[in-house]
């Protein structure tokens, strides 16, 4: 029987602990978004951060460009709010215009605030090992899911399918900090299923809804999905074909209620980490 790695004990054990975090604090920090437009997926994203902020009591500030706005204007914004005590985390949200320096906007951000790794300086700790501080969210969402469901990651054989800088890469680096094997696949891979087929765990990020089904997996793989799109009838799922694989390998993190609720709540807590 194929287990489903649902994350909401997770959340729920999770959103105690950021609460008696907070408790704990004697102010607590704010959240500083800066978004340029109206993208709907970014109002999306903007909307279920509102939504964990208040649930939590930590206060969110929006920041609105018009999409013609210029690199200097929010690069402005951006010093600002480094020099605001108040504010525990600076997020920007991406893709960025192509008007907007995305790399300007990068190194502009207070490394210390930077919640979201953006900024190269944290981006160099994370391929230099080191994964405690701001990383990828999506990488240590997928991890701790893991464990929470008493995955042994040393030893383990993984893929990954996906090898950008906000997934692959910095996932590499936690499992290869677990002492995992890792493997990564991606656009120039010619067998994907001679890997997929022979790992303990798949993580993917392909951005294909519903692309993975049966014959890329054996009975005893696991499968963390972080990929995110929109199937044939316009809903959103992860790369997994669910049903294809439902009762034929030994588990998978499903979309929605997985790694996508998790998230935001490890976004949250970059905002109060190591405040007092």
């Amino acid at each position: 029987m194929t287990k489903i790695l649902y994350a909401t004990d997770y959340v729920d054990k999770k959103t105690t602990e950021i609460k008696e975090k907070i408790d704990s604090l004697k102010t607590v920090p704010e959240l500083a978004i800066i978004r340029v437009g109206e993208d709907p997926g970014s109002l999306a994203y903007e909307k279920g951060i509102n939504s964990t902020a208040k649930k939590l009591g930590i206060e969110v500030n929006s920041f609105v460009f018009d999409k013609d706005s210029k690199t200097e204007d929010l690069v402005k914004k951006i010093k600002e709010l480094n020099e605001d005590k108040k504010i525990g985390g600076i997020l920007v949200f991406r893709p960025l215009p192509e008007n907007i320096d995305e790399d300007e906007i990068a190194l502009a951000i207070d490394e210390d605030k930077d919640i979201d790794c953006m900024n190269p300086i944290n981006m160099a700790k994370v391929y230099n090992g080191e994964v405690d501080g701001f990383i990828p969210l999506a990488p240590k969402a997928s991890v701790e899911l893991l464990k929470f469901y008493g995955y042994e990651l040393k030893g383990a054989d993984t893929v990954i399918i996906n090898h950008s800088n906000v997934v692959g890469k910095p996932l590499a680096m936690i499992l290869l900090k677990e002492l995992a094997t890792v493997t990564i696949c991606h656009i120039g891979t010619e067998d994907l299923k001679k890997h997929t087929q022979n790992a303990d765990i798949v993580f993917t990020a392909m951005g294909k809804a519903e692309f993975l089904d049966e014959n890329y997996f054996n009975e005893n793989s696991t499968v963390i999905d972080i990929g995110t799109s929109k199937n044939k009838e316009g809903k959103y799922r992860g790369d997994l074909d669910e049903e294809s694989v439902n009762g034929k390998i030994k588990a998978f993190s499903p979309v929605p209620k997985g790694i996508g609720s998790i998230t935001n709540l490890l976004l949250l807590e970059n905002v109060i980490k190591n405040k007092n």
